[in-house]
């Protein structure tokens, strides 16, 4: 669930694999994918947070660990809150559940965030987008809701490692609601090592709270409860506290503790119009570097921005080649717009760093004539600069640039006969593609699925020549999609 997780403080398998598997039977009945978007509707009042029992009209109680179950997960000596002091015992009716209004969990309103931070002492980035797809899950018996659907994908030190869809919905006090994820954990050759972590309300467990409708100080509620699988408990510690954002302060945001399985704890805070801001646990941190709507501005994409993603481009494909004099004059085009654009004073704090330390990298490999540090930092700026035009751009136009981005990058790892980067690559395009599928006609869809599916026989096939050859003609395509 989105950056709240404490291993490592974050979550793929094949997205065209995955499309069929949103249609997958729950524990207590049929669970099926909607087949439209629910857009969002109009806001309801929401309510102040209370202990909800089965008792309260309407209301449904939620299953709690019994405490053989608690003995049995080995939860004898953690400290969680007694069940009668948490608030997430009972759900009221989903009757609008897809229409998220919770401004701490604002979900169906943020459409692609990014997020930074570092994990194990390397660079850790996670994106998360808003899918079109929902998904219809009975989390209790004679009781279906229709969830969103958030896909979540996050990287450690530049290759994926986990990815997940995330399944939530509101109801009608204005608490949100967990409803389960689906989980992949990649490893270093860039396979799925496990599933660790899936879980469905109706059938692993409950359904759990993940942000109450007005939290309190010392309100407590579990995000996660099913011991032995997951389990998380938060306390909310502040509220209504101002907090430093991508561009200033932010007003009304809540700060809260969180429990895990080992004993441990994180340190959270959620903040308006964001969700889950900050992450702190021993030493690891991840925190908001950009999230649209809330970042979003409505001027066109200046040019600054357009050379430091067009530089980028030219660098990779003139460091291919050898040609330096070509990648040195796109370097001091690339410093000109990028001095230029702080100078403007409008850089999200989070995403200045990842831009100025790429662009630096890239410098010094052309200076050095290295062309593998070269591909290599020229994909980094790539990434970093079209983290900066999200602020401008919609989330489809600048996820298509990243699957771009990424099928370059199976031309850098190729030359390096590095099958698990390549690997990896595949995996990243494969999740990449379902956020901008819907966006596209039919025709041009399939042809891209078409590509996506000769890559992964080079990839099973361990043919990396014929791997490059594919990433060529799936740019071909990109850019005839792009005239």
């Amino acid at each position: 669930m989105d950056a709240k997780r404490k291993r490592p403080l974050t979550r793929g398998a094949a997205a065209l694999t995955l499309m069929a598997g949103l249609a997958v039977v729950g524990g207590c009945g049929n669970d099926t994918t909607a087949a439209e978007d629910k857009s969002p509707g109009t806001s309801k009042t929401v309510a102040n947070s209370t202990t909800l029992t089965a008792a309260d009209s309407g209301s449904t109680a939620i299953p709690q660990p019994t405490v053989a179950q608690l003995a049995a997960a080995g939860f004898e000596k953690l400290p969680v809150t007694p069940e009668n002091e948490r608030v997430d015992r009972a759900a009221s009716p989903f009757s609008d559940p897809t229409n998220v209004t919770n401004p701490l969990f604002p979900i169906s309103a943020l459409h692609s965030a990014v997020l930074n931070g570092q994990v194990d002492g390397k660079p850790f980035r996670t994106e998360t987008t808003l899918l079109p797809d929902t998904r219809i899950i009975e989390w209790t018996e004679g009781q279906q809701v229709e969830t969103l659907v958030s896909q979540y994908v996050a990287y450690l030190d530049g290759r994926i490692q986990e990815a997940a869809l995330d399944f939530y919905a509101q109801s009608d006090d204005g608490s949100v609601w967990y409803f389960g994820e689906d989980v992949y954990n990649y490893n270093k050759d860039g396979l799925i090592a496990d599933t660790s972590g899936t879980w469905l309300a109706g059938k692993e467990g409950p359904v759990a709270m993940i942000m109450p409708a007005d939290p309190k100080v010392g309100d407590v509620h579990r995000p996660e409860n099913i011991p032995g699988l997951v389990f998380e408990e938060v306390s909310v510690e502040t509220a209504d506290k101002t907090v430093d954002g991508p561009l200033g302060p932010v007003e009304g945001a809540m700060v809260a503790g969180e429990l895990h399985d080992d004993g441990t704890y994180s340190d959270k805070v959620f903040a308006p119009g964001y969700g889950e801001f900050y992450s702190a646990h021993e030493g690891d941190i991840e925190a908001l570097a950009l999230a649209v709507p809330t970042d979003a501005l409505s001027e066109p994409l200046p040019d600054e921005l357009r050379t430091l993603s067009s530089g980028s481009e030219d660098i990779f494909r003139a460091s291919r080649f050898g040609e330096w004099e070509t990648a040195s004059a796109s370097i001091e085009e690339m410093r000109t717009a990028w001095d230029a654009y702080r100078q403007a004073g409008d850089v999200p704090s989070r995403l200045d760093a990842p831009m100025s330390s790429a662009f630096e990298a890239l410098a010094g490999a052309v200076d050095a004539r290295n062309p593998a540090e070269a591909g290599q930092a020229a994909h980094d700026a790539s990434i970093a600069s079209l983290d900066l035009q999200l602020r401008y751009l919609s989330p489809a136009e600048t996820d298509l640039a990243r699957f771009d981005v990424w099928a370059r990058r199976v031309l850098l790892d190729a030359a390096a006969d590095d099958m698990a980067g390549v690997t990896s690559d595949l995996a990243t395009l494969e999740w990449i593609r379902d956020r901008f599928a819907d966006t596209l006609e039919g025709a041009d869809l399939t042809r891209i699925d078409a590509h996506l599916e000769a890559l992964r026989t080079t990839v099973d096939d361990g043919d990396l020549a014929a791997a490059t050859d594919e990433a060529e003609r799936l740019q071909d395509t990109l850019r005839q999609l792009q005239e």
